[in-house]
């Protein structure tokens, strides 16, 4: 085992540039304009009364981009560097890209159906901000893919297997999800995280959600258009009958040419 650092991969890299900067614009304007920082905590964080009410569709992915505090925005871009740089080496980037916002919007739509619960003091007008979402995706997913790798826990001198760190935290997380004074409600979103990462390593297909999808469309696609000539083919047979010429078309709708010469038999004789 060596101790090195992870490589900062082309969205592993981005994503925290975006995060670190869009924290700075909120603190500064925490200083000089708290209630512009305040409205863009609303407009942008995750306010499950405006997604259901008010479409405010984008919200399941632009909670994702503010943070509440310095240590929170640190811990989560650290996580994601150690964690989501060997996905995306191993993934590419736009499967990467793929999985963590799959994890990112699943978390929010968690987030969003526990708020009506009314479960830990859970409120559909309470915003919920911070990437922790699909950090827990990244985490399960490591858990899952490398879990025998060992994991240098600085600034402890020890390592631990991937599966026991992300089986640890995984059980830390559900406790603290039931206590409120732990966070409760954003531990929520913690668990849409794990839950939407375990589901799509469990299920969707290695090469992703926008391949599989893009595969079954173009096959429905290619199978209407191959009905379509069929009926087509099959219509101008009966066309043509009707004007005494006699056409043929295969199964696929394919036109099949008569014989080179018609006076050719099938006995392969030339008649005169």
């Amino acid at each position: 085992m060596s101790l090195s650092f992870p490589p900062f991969t082309r969205w592993v890299k981005r994503l925290i540039i975006i995060c670190a900067a869009i924290f700075f614009v909120q603190v500064a304007l925490g200083r000089v304009a708290p209630q512009i920082e305040r409205y863009v905590e609303v407009y942008l964080g995750l306010v499950p009364a405006l997604v259901v009410h008010n479409a405010f569709l984008w919200q399941l992915i632009t909670y994702s981009f503010l943070h509440a505090s310095l240590s929170h925005v640190l811990l989560n871009m650290l996580t994601l560097w150690m964690f989501g740089a060997q996905e995306e080496q191993d993934w590419g980037s736009r499967k990467f890209l793929e999985f963590y916002f799959f994890c990112v919007a699943g978390a929010a739509l968690v987030t969003v159906a526990v708020a009506y619960t009314g479960l830990a003091g859970a409120s559909p007008l309470v915003p919920t901000i911070g990437a922790s979402g699909g950090i827990y995706g990244l985490l399960i997913a490591f858990g899952m893919l490398y879990g025998d790798r060992e994991v240098f826990l600085f600034p402890f001198p020890f390592s631990i297997k991937a599966k026991y760190l992300v089986g640890i935290i995984i059980f830390i997380v559900v406790i603290a999800t039931f206590q409120p004074s732990q966070g409760g409600v954003a531990n929520f979103a913690h668990l849409g995280g794990l839950l939407f990462g375990f589901l799509y390593i469990r299920f969707v297909p290695s090469r992703g959600l926008l391949f599989a999808g893009t595969e079954q469309y173009f096959g429905v696609r290619n199978a209407y258009h191959r009905w379509k000539r069929r009926r087509a083919a099959k219509k101008f047979e009966v066309y043509m009958s009707k004007h005494d010429r006699d056409v043929h078309f295969d199964e696929h709708g394919n036109y099949i040419p008569p014989d080179d010469d018609n006076n050719r038999k099938s006995g392969g004789r030339w008649v005169n």
